[in-house]
């Protein structure tokens, strides 16, 4: 499923966002665009325009179990470090959301380094 348009102007906005934080870049991730920082994913949309985000993998289970985020399944496999996170009821808030989350997924992928 290709994203919409504005799914799309989204994430370069979460990118924007996040320049000063490292530089970033938007390349792919099974063949949906992403967020890169130094060549590894940090985030990528989903399908339904949905932003699926790299966290450490307590606080990923945490936002599985609060609701805030659903896990991401891959075959038969559940990925511990992968959420989706969805949209939001307006942009604003989506493009908030997202940055956060983008923000935070940059902060555990830079660690891991």
């Amino acid at each position: 499923m290709v994203p919409s348009e504005t799914a799309l102007d989204l994430l370069r906005d979460v990118a924007a966002a996040l320049q000063p934080d490292g530089p970033i870049t938007v390349g792919t991730m099974f063949r949906s665009p992403g967020l890169r920082f130094d060549g590894t994913i940090v985030a990528f949309l989903g399908h339904d325009d949905t932003l699926i985000v790299k966290l450490p993998r307590d606080r990923a289970a945490s936002l599985v179990s609060t609701g805030a985020a659903t896990p991401v399944t891959m075959g038969k496999r559940t990925m511990r470090e992968w959420v989706v996170i969805p949209a939001e009821a307006t942009l604003d808030a989506t493009r908030a959301s997202w940055t956060g989350f983008a923000r935070e997924a940059l902060v555990h992928v830079r660690g891991a380094r």
